[in-house]
């Protein structure tokens, strides 16, 4: 039998669900403290009520998520230790993630890291926050891939999410949005010259910076009452 192609499995409802529920927090449309219902959601998706449970159960887990005492479900605030953990996280292996991606780097993707940092500053010149933050996460993508550890990819991948959410706070500064791309550019340059020291050193001062914003821009939120 001759071979075929394989076929990507068809997202189910729940998938559905939860992906537009999740862009819809990351995004700001379901800002924080938001109340969630399953018949609310269920309603404005057109939906049952068993996939939304089952999406809100998921995005619970994943604490995009928080109860909201005998309200039921709210979209959870933005939390700053849990942001400060995931940039501890970040200045542990994304360093490493830079120097190896100096080490493995060919021609081809470093002018495909240009095109990232291109995007990059055109987004910068448009004031498009989301576009910003597609772009920078591209970007830190691209690092990982190049590390070639896919155990890097597949934890940031899953940790993407809550940094958009507090990207959107950080962006508000104009002149903040340009040294980004400054950086990326540095740390790009570094990796183009197979100077894994000198890329590792610049993605953790990258990090660094960014963390301090983040801390600096996030509110800071009363514990809520039951």
């Amino acid at each position: 039998m001759p071979q075929m192609p394989s076929l990507a499995p068809a997202p189910t409802i729940v998938e559905q669900v939860y992906r537009t529920i999740l862009d819809a927090i990351c995004d700001g449309r379901l800002p924080p403290g938001e109340r969630l219902t399953q018949e609310s959601v269920a309603e404005k998706l057109a939906v049952s009520r068993q996939p939304v449970g089952q999406a809100l159960m998921l995005l619970k887990q994943q604490k995009f998520v928080s109860e909201a005492g005998r309200r039921g479900l709210m979209v959870a605030p933005l939390d700053r230790d849990f942001m400060r953990s995931i940039y501890e996280l970040r200045l542990g292996i994304e360093p490493l993630a830079a120097t190896l991606a100096a080490r493995n780097a060919t021609s081809a993707d470093v002018v495909r890291g240009e095109a990232i940092i291109a995007e990059g500053k055109e987004a910068v010149h448009a004031n498009s926050i989301p576009e910003l933050i597609a772009a920078d996460m591209r970007f830190h993508m691209y690092l990982y891939e190049l590390s070639r550890n896919r155990l890097f990819v597949d934890l940031m991948e899953d940790l993407w999410n809550h940094l958009r959410r507090a990207m959107r706070e950080v962006l508000q500064h104009r002149e903040y949005r340009k040294a980004i791309w400054v950086e990326h550019e540095q740390i790009l340059r570094a990796i183009a010259k197979r100077d894994g020291d000198a890329a590792a050193a610049l993605v953790r001062a990258h990090l660094s910076h960014a963390a301090v914003n983040v801390q600096v821009a996030l509110p800071v939120v009363a514990e809520a009452t039951p």
